[in-house]
């Protein structure tokens, strides 16, 4: 029992009238506030998950009670030492829910600002050492209170690229669920072990190292920074449409995750974020700005993170997110899920006749990528199909599928005459580069870090820092050379013009050109299957097989001294 009622905290200090009536006081008024705090902060769970306007109240309540709670004993500390009985591991609980409520605004919001606040909480109770005494008390779910902090700050750090300080929690964390397992016993054991494989996992899931002089590892951020996306410049006619919301659903059956996020879904949740800014760090209310303070750029677009979700859950956010989209805006829907494929011959070719994406189904017990079904003449339920999304398209509708069965979506029509966008991965990589897909998808690190898929594909596995900055240099030249290939175009669908003006969706557009120019090229990448393909086609000689593109390709493998790995004849009639 972690709290006692206020008769008792007051008779254990001696006699209770010889406890001044101020220092009584103190005491009620922290047991109230401690009360509220936990009240409100188990009234989270029960927000809906969808929506974006429902919550926010609550958590502005949530963060007054906290504030106050965190200021209050502070101020009070002494007496609630003497009087309450205050122990350290108490006031580090209280810090550990200030830094969940932050990750869990930053998961509603998608503004990294939060991810920071979030951090500056967590590293204090490291610092202050808040929860050092509890491996001296015999109460095995204290402990898992302090390894439960361990895990969450991990979160955080990861998502912050602090991949130093992840090295050291994991340390941190191995050392106290040997204890924890040494000294209880406990049947949580293996579950816990598995966290930490998890997160090892995690960490080494990048195939290419950036290695500083001394041979450190340098650690490099994917979100999008100021000298990120190509600018647009004159003369390029795009549409006004913005990213507003985006839905990231991860459904691949061994891919490396940790918490509720795949690889993928991690690599492709930080292309959509723009570098975090520090706030200040006090205890403001999330979105409380002043009205007349315009934030400096634009927001992030929303996300919802849905791991392995029903096919009812999906739909569930999605109609979410369509019902709230404001005007001029986009929904992206990034796909990472296992190929579902027809089971019988179907003489119709409509939009659920090719099979589509894995949805999670709760009962089924489904293995490997083809997944068949008794009778033949039925669809397959537990998939997303292409003519889910079809009542969607009547609002702009980006879509990013990466599976073995990516093509069952090159069938998409466009019903509605809204701008619709789909890049869809290949739908298998050369022999040599297959055992590579449990660290995450080639397609969806081309689109999250190029450079570095570009060094994988090429054999490299490390490479100097200053030949890294000199090639993402070189990579800026190329975007830039794809954005006027792509604007000045003439045979291009408007769609892809549409999306451009967009700085988020100009970078995965540019990128995923890249991508599929880099695979054409490659001497193993020999399969149509081996390409990405796109709804609707691009003009390949103005694009991905332009000789201009292809000659700057050659140059950045000769930089990289790997132009032996790609094919040269393309360039004959350059």
């Amino acid at each position: 029992r972690t709290e006692f009622t206020l008769k008792e905290i007051m008779s254990s200090g001696g006699a209770e009238d010889d406890i001044p009536q101020a220092e009584r006081k103190t005491v009620t008024d922290f047991c109230y506030l401690l009360d509220k705090s936990k009240q409100l902060f188990n009234g989270l769970r029960d927000l809906p998950q969808y929506g974006q306007k429902q919550w926010q109240s609550y958590f502005g309540r949530t963060f007054d009670v906290y504030t106050k709670l965190w200021k209050f004993q502070q101020q009070h500390r002494q007496v609630l030492d003497n009087r309450y009985g205050l122990k350290r591991w108490q006031i580090g609980e209280i810090a550990s829910k200030i830094g969940q409520l932050y990750y869990h605004y930053y998961l509603r919001t998608s503004e990294t600002s939060y991810l920071n606040e979030a951090f500056s909480f967590y590293s204090a109770i490291r610092q202050r050492s808040y929860y050092s005494q509890v491996n001296k008390e015999d109460r095995p779910e204290l402990v898992v209170k302090k390894l439960r902090y361990y895990a969450r700050f991990i979160v955080v750090c990861l998502l912050l690229n602090k991949m130093d300080v992840v090295k050291d929690l994991v340390k941190e964390l191995s050392d106290e669920i040997e204890d924890y397992t040494h000294r209880f016993n406990t049947e949580d054991q293996v579950e816990w072990n598995l966290v930490l494989q998890e997160v090892a996992a995690f960490i080494e899931a990048d195939p290419v190292m950036v290695l500083n002089d001394d041979n450190t590892i340098v650690i490099t951020s994917n979100r999008l920074s100021e000298t990120g996306a190509p600018l647009l410049e004159q003369g390029m006619i795009v549409g006004q449409l913005a990213l507003a919301d985006a839905l990231i659903i991860g459904n691949c059956n061994n891919q490396v995750k940790f918490s509720e996020l795949t690889i993928d879904m991690f690599r492709m949740l930080q292309a959509l974020e723009r570098e975090p800014m520090n706030l200040a760090s006090q205890m403001n209310k999330p979105g409380m700005q002043e009205s007349t303070e315009k934030p400096a750029r634009r927001e992030n677009p929303h996300k919802y993170l849905l791991y392995k979700p029903t096919f009812s859950q999906l739909y569930t956010f999605l109609a979410a997110s369509f019902k709230e989209l404001p005007a001029n805006s986009v929904l992206l829907i990034y796909l990472s899920a296992t190929g579902v494929f027809p089971s019988g011959r179907s003489d119709s070719e409509g939009p659920y006749d090719f099979g589509g994406v894995l949805t999670n189904s709760n009962r089924d017990i489904i293995n490997g990528d083809a997944i068949h079904k008794r009778n033949q003449s039925y669809k397959e339920m537990h998939c997303l199909h292409p003519g889910d999304l079809y009542p969607f398209t009547r609002k702009p509708l980006f879509i990013i599928v990466d599976s073995s069965n990516s093509v069952a979506y090159k069938n998409f029509t466009n019903l509605f005459g809204q701008p619709l966008v789909c890049l869809l991965s290949p739908t298998a990589y050369p022999k040599a580069l297959q055992d590579q897909s449990q660290r995450g998808s080639l397609f969806t690190l081309f689109l999250n870090n190029p450079l570095m898929a570009f060094l994988f594909v090429s054999g490299l596995s490390s490479m100097r820092r200053g030949l890294w900055e000199k090639c993402q240099d070189y990579l800026r030249k190329i975007n830039r050379d794809i954005a006027q290939l792509l604007t000045h175009s003439r045979s291009i669908d408007q769609s892809f013009l549409q999306f451009f003006g967009d700085e988020f969706l100009r970078l995965l557009l540019t990128r995923f050109i890249f991508c599929s120019a880099t695979m054409r090229m490659h001497k193993i990448f020999r399969e149509t299957r081996n390409y990405p393909e796109s709804y609707p086609q691009l003009p390949r000689d103005e694009t991905v097989e332009n000789p201009h593109l292809q000659k700057h390709i050659l140059e950045l493998a000769s930089i990289l001294d790997v132009r032996n790995v790609f094919l040269e004849n393309t360039l004959d009639d350059y």
